[in-house]
C-alpha cells in the first residue's frame, strides 16, 4: 500500500491513463495511508472520505468511457487549509475562524479539478500562518515523518508532512517568508515559490492585498520536480482576484538555452552561518549541475542583507498592522506562537505614510540592484535555512560558536520574498541525524520554467527521491 501512494503524480495519472491503475484503488490507498498516519502525525485538518471516494468513482467512470483525460486525472491531492476549497475548512489554523468552511473554490483549486485532481482534504498550519513550524489551538501541533519530536516547518507544514508520508501525491502552500520552501527543506520534498501572481493567490486567507501582495504567493508542493512543473501549469495564469496577476504565458527552455545559463552559487549570506551539512548540500549540487553542463561559479549578490531588513519592515511591521484589528481584545483565544510574533511586531514602532513609502521606495532600489546583477546569473543556489528541521518549541540555535535566532534562520528565504524571485527547495543531502537537507534554486522574476529546469536537472543527477526513514509502529 504505501508503494502505492508513494508513486509521483505524474506516473499516477499515466498508469491511470493507461488503465494499469484505477483511481478508486488509488484513493483507497491514500484513505487507508491517512487513517494509520494522520494520527501521529497531525498533519490534515479536515479529510473527505466520502467525497474523495465519489471524486474517484467519476473519475474512473471517464476513463472506462475513453473521455479526454486531465494531467492529474486521478491523482489525490490536498489543499493547505488557508485556501479555499469548497465544503472543506479554510480557519488558517485560528479559533478566530473556527468552523469557517469554504462556499467557492479558489481558482488554483477549480484549475486542478478540471485536470483531473481528486481533492482529498485540507492541511495544518500555525496560526495565521505566522510562524516557521505548525502549531495552534484548533488542532495543535503537526510533526514531521523523518522525527516526530521535530517539526516540518511552517506555515505550509501540514501539507509538506502529508506530501512526504505518501498521505497526498502533492499539495498546494503558500510562501510569505518561506512558507512553502522550508517546509519542503525540512521534509524532504520539492517546494515552487513563484512570482507574485503567476499562480492566483485569490481565495487565500489572509487575503493577498497591499504589502501581502507583494511578498504572498501560493504554489505547488511534491515529491518531484515533474510534479511541481505539472502543478504548476495546471495553476498557472492570471486572475482578477490577485493584484499582483499578469499575462505571462508558459515559455519552457530548450536545452541548448538552458545550458547557456551561468550558475552562481553561494553556501551562506556571511551574516547568518548554516550547518556543516547545509553548506556540504549546496556544494554538492553545484557539483552536480556542474556535471549535468552548467557553468557554475562562486557569486553572492550584493543587496541581501538590505533585502532582509526591508523584508520584515513589510512582513513584520505592515503584517503586524494588518491583522492587529482582527486579534484585538482576543488574546486569550491566540496561540502562544502568534503572541510571540505579535510581541516581536510590538517592540518596534508601527509605520507612518512616510516609513511606509521609504520602505516601498526601498524595496524596489534593492531589487533593481540584485536583478541587475542576476543579469549574469540568471539562476542562483544558495541554502533554504540554516538548519534542519528542528525540535518542536525551539527558537535559537549555535552554528559554529554563535547563536542563530528564530528569525534568522530563515533570511535564506525571506529575500526572495521582498524580490518577488520565483524559487524552489529541491531536496539534496542529509544532516548527521539523517535529517533531509534542500538547496535552493532561484530565478528572475515570471521565469518558474528555468527554476524548475534548472530543478530537474538537479534532481536528475541526484537519484531518486527517498521516503523517510521513519518506522510507525
Amino acid at each position: 500500500m504505501p508503494d502505492l501512494t508513494f508513486l509521483s503524480a505524474v506516473s499516477m495519472a499515466e498508469q491511470i491513463r493507461q488503465k494499469k491503475l484505477s483511481p478508486v484503488e488509488l484513493v483507497k490507498a491514500h484513505l487507508a495511508r491517512i487513517e494509520e498516519l494522520n494520527p501521529k502525525l497531525n498533519a490534515f485538518v479536515q479529510v473527505d472520505a466520502e467525497g474523495a471516494r465519489r471524486q474517484a468513482r467519476t473519475a474512473e467512470e471517464a476513463v472506462v468511457r475513453g473521455e479526454e483525460l486531465g494531467p492529474l486525472h486521478g491523482v489525490p491531492i490536498s489543499i493547505k487549509s488557508s485556501i479555499e476549497a469548497n465544503g472543506m475548512r479554510c480557519e488558517a489554523g485560528t479559533k478566530l475562524r473556527a468552523g469557517f468552511v469554504a462556499a467557492q473554490d479558489a481558482p488554483l483549486v477549480s484549475r486542478l479539478r478540471q485536470a483531473g485532481a481528486i481533492i482529498l482534504g485540507t492541511t495544518n498550519t500555525p496560526e495565521l500562518l505566522m510562524a516557521w513550524e505548525t502549531d495552534n489551538l484548533l488542532y495543535g501541533r503537526t510533526n514531521n515523518p523523518w522525527d516526530l519530536s521535530r517539526t516540518p516547518g511552517g506555515s505550509s507544514g501540514g501539507e509538506a508532512a502529508a506530501i512526504a508520508s505518501g498521505c497526498s501525491a502533492g499539495g498546494v502552500g503558500s510562501d510569505g517568508g518561506g512558507s512553502i520552501r522550508v517546509p519542503a527543506h525540512f521534509s524532504g520534498i520539492c517546494g515552487l515559490k513563484p512570482t507574485p501572481g503567476r499562480i492566483p493567490a485569490t481565495g487565500h486567507f489572509p487575503t493577498s492585498v497591499g504589502p501581502f501582495a507583494l511578498l504572498g504567493v501560493v504554489g505547488p508542493m511534491a515529491r518531484t520536480v515533474a510534479d511541481l512543473k505539472v502543478l504548476f501549469e495546471v495553476m498557472q495564469g492570471p486572475d482578477d482576484g490577485d493584484p499582483s496577476a499578469a499575462p505571462v504565458p508558459v515559455r519552457w527552455p530548450g536545452r541548448d538555452d538552458l545550458k547557456r545559463l551561468r550558475i552562481g552559487y553561494f553556501e551562506d549570506d556571511g551574516r547568518t552561518p548554516v550547518t556543516t551539512e547545509t553548506r556540504a548540500a549546496v556544494q554538492t549540487a553545484a557539483e552536480a549541475l556542474r556535471c549535468a553542463g552548467f557553468e557554475v561559479e562562486p557569486f553572492r549578490p550584493e543587496g541581501l542583507e538590505q533585502a532582509r531588513q526591508v523584508w520584515w519592515q513589510f512582513f513584520g511591521i505592515a503584517g503586524g498592522m494588518l491583522l492587529g484589528p482582527m486579534i484585538k481584545g482576543k488574546e486569550a483565544d491566540l496561540s502562544q506562537i502568534l503572541k510571540q510574533f505579535s510581541s516581536w511586531v510590538a517592540d518596534e514602532p508601527s509605520h507612518t505614510a512616510q516609513t511606509l513609502l521609504d520602505t516601498w521606495i526601498m524595496r524596489d532600489v534593492v531589487r533593481m540592484q540584485v536583478f541587475s546583477q542576476m543579469r549574469e546569473y540568471p539562476i542562483l543556489l544558495c541554502p533554504v535555512a540554516s538548519i534542519p528541521a528542528f525540535h518542536h518549541g525551539e527558537r535559537s540555535w549555535e552554528i559554529d560558536g554563535k547563536a542563530v535566532q528564530y528569525l534568522d534562520a530563515w533570511s535564506y528565504t525571506e529575500w526572495f520574498n521582498l524580490l518577488g524571485n520565483p524559487a524552489a527547495a529541491v531536496p539534496v543531502g542529509r544532516s548527521n541525524e539523517g535529517l533531509p537537507i534542500g538547496v535552493q534554486i532561484v530565478g528572475r522574476p515570471w521565469e518558474e520554467e528555468l527554476v524548475l529546469a534548472v530543478a530537474a536537472e538537479l534532481e536528475g543527477q541526484r537519484g531518486a527521491w527517498r521516503a523517510p526513514d521513519i518506522k510507525f509502529a
